[in-house]
């Protein structure tokens, strides 16, 4: 018998490069790019793909954040990622203004979950 996985459980990836995170637009609103990990993917190997896919840039898709308490949140994992080249492959679904590096004390201000305000906050520059 085949494990299955939950419906539409998102990956958030959480690209950071020179206290500066990527944002992807969606619906109207500025988010982190995420998607659905595909059969045996890991967290941090959805990120990397989605990310790739969605803005061109290579990420290596390093570290999963932890919730410290589940009470409240919306249960989506999130992996912060590194940038791995300064410049996009040119093989993105998204146009460059559908994409954006917000400066981390900008970003936690932007309604992101709770586990990565907190490692923004983290890891804000003084």
């Amino acid at each position: 018998m085949a494990l299955e996985q939950a419906p539409e459980e998102l990956v958030d990836a959480v690209v950071v490069n020179d206290g500066r995170l990527l944002l992807v637009n969606v619906q109207g609103g500025w988010g982190l790019p995420s998607g659905v990990p595909e059969e045996a993917e890991t967290a941090q190997a959805t990120a990397a793909r989605v990310v790739y896919e969605l803005t061109g840039y290579l990420v290596d898709g390093s570290s999963l954040l932890e919730s410290e308490s589940a009470v409240g949140a919306d249960g989506s994992p999130a992996v912060v990622c590194h940038l791995l080249s300064e410049d996009p492959s040119g093989e993105d679904q998204l146009t460059a203004g559908q994409l954006r590096w917000a400066p981390f004390a900008e970003a936690i201000d932007g309604g992101l979950p709770a586990p990565v305000r907190a490692y923004l906050e983290g890891h804000t520059p003084v």
